[in-house]
């Protein structure tokens, strides 16, 4: 049996792995609650990305809405280390219990240089709240899965998926996920997300140290 991330929903995952998603979460609160200072200049460009935003986060399509707000965010955080690096479309494909899971997530942190080797982060984003073409959440949480089975450790798998101005943190440990509720990029909530992200750089860091 092969499972496709596009296939996926979040009931069809659970039922499938008999996962459960727990609504308190240490591990996620500890993540998003992390002190991680910003800089003068890291606010004043989060202002300059968010002004496009507003302008236009309604009608960009995902590749515009990736390129102009997106991408630029994660740049400013600056994921590429000598132990880890940003990948964006990436194939990803690994077994987990039994089943081959595969796609192609629209970006993860792992670790690697060249080519990602073992994945820490994974991130789906899509435009619009409702899309034929699948479930961000699920399809992120199944690139963790397979994100948990290559690393074959117990440490926690981290997530993102970002619909719109809608950005949503995940964590993944065992057969138990987390999902914050959604913190809105064309509000101040802006500043959490990038600290949000800083603060995962920093998590990263420890875990491959």
């Amino acid at each position: 049996m092969m499972l496709r991330f596009s296939e996926c929903t979040l009931a069809k995952l659970d039922d499938t792995f008999q996962l459960r998603q727990v609504f308190e979460s240490a591990m996620l609160d500890d993540w998003l609650t992390r002190t991680v200072e910003l800089t003068a200049f890291e606010r004043e460009a989060l202002l300059f990305y968010q002004r496009g935003l507003k302008r236009n986060v309604h009608d960009w399509n995902e590749q515009e809405l990736s390129l102009n707000f997106i991408g630029p965010v994660f740049s400013l955080v600056n994921f590429t280390t000598d132990q880890f690096n940003l990948f964006a479309e990436r194939p990803l494909v690994g077994v987990f219990e039994g089943i081959e899971m595969r796609g192609e997530p629209d970006s993860m942190v792992a670790s690697g240089f060249r080519e990602p080797k073992k994945p820490y982060f994974c991130f789906q984003e899509y435009k619009r709240h409702t899309d034929p073409n699948g479930d961000p959440a699920a399809q992120c949480l199944a690139a963790m899965l397979v994100a948990q089975s290559l690393n074959e450790t117990e440490q926690p798998i981290y997530g993102c998926n970002v619909i719109g101005q809608d950005w949503s943190f995940m964590v993944l440990q065992g057969k138990n996920y987390a999902m914050s509720m959604p913190f809105v990029a064309t509000r101040d909530d802006i500043f959490d997300i990038f600290r949000i992200l800083k603060a995962l750089k920093q998590i990263i860091t420890e875990l491959v140290a």
